[in-house]
């Protein structure tokens, strides 16, 4: 399930609210510049190719506008999903947005947003929409399971700047 907790920075293990209607998300998190919808899933054959994938949501992704599009698959048995994990969970801000639509499986984005961690869960079917400059961080848990389409215009766009701050290893984890 789909949903966003919003945490004050001083109390990570607790959470001001919890959202889980597909409403509730979408506004609550529209008021910071943060774009979340669902989109209609796309007949997807097990096994389909990363072309395969791109090609059932075309339609979907040409009206966003971003020029470039690839699709990240990280399973519990890829051989680097510790190290995967590890290089996520830093917080981190982009010179451009960050897209994420989740074709499969599960991630957790936290946004930090003045005094304010809005933990964002995205599954199939959702779209996220993190504007760039707003610094967060990704958490795909211990055992990953997700296929996602990232989209993006440039790979300047696509370097992280870390914020040094280390506040996000107190908040809870998508295992959590």
């Amino acid at each position: 399930m789909s949903y966003v907790a919003v945490y004050h920075v001083a109390t990570p293990d607790t959470p001001n609210k919890v959202l889980t209607h597909l409403d509730d998300i979408a506004s609550t998190l529209a008021e910071h510049g943060v774009r979340f919808e669902r989109w209609q899933p796309a007949p997807i054959e097990k096994g389909a190719s990363d072309a395969d994938i791109i090609a059932a949501y075309r339609a979907q992704i040409d009206a966003l506008g971003y020029r470039e599009v690839e699709v990240l698959n990280v399973t519990g048995d890829h051989p680097q999903k510790h190290e995967l994990r590890a290089g996520f969970l830093d917080e981190r801000r982009y010179s451009e947005d960050e897209v994420r639509f989740f074709v499969a499986g599960q991630g957790l984005f936290s946004l930090h947003i003045g005094d304010c961690v809005y933990a964002v869960r995205c599954e199939k079917n959702d779209l996220l929409i993190i504007p760039a400059g707003l610094a967060h961080w990704f958490d795909m848990g211990e055992n990953p399971h997700f296929v996602a389409l990232r989209l993006f215009n440039t790979a300047e766009g696509w370097v992280p700047v870390f914020t040094g701050d280390e506040r996000a290893r107190d908040f809870p984890g998508l295992d959590d």
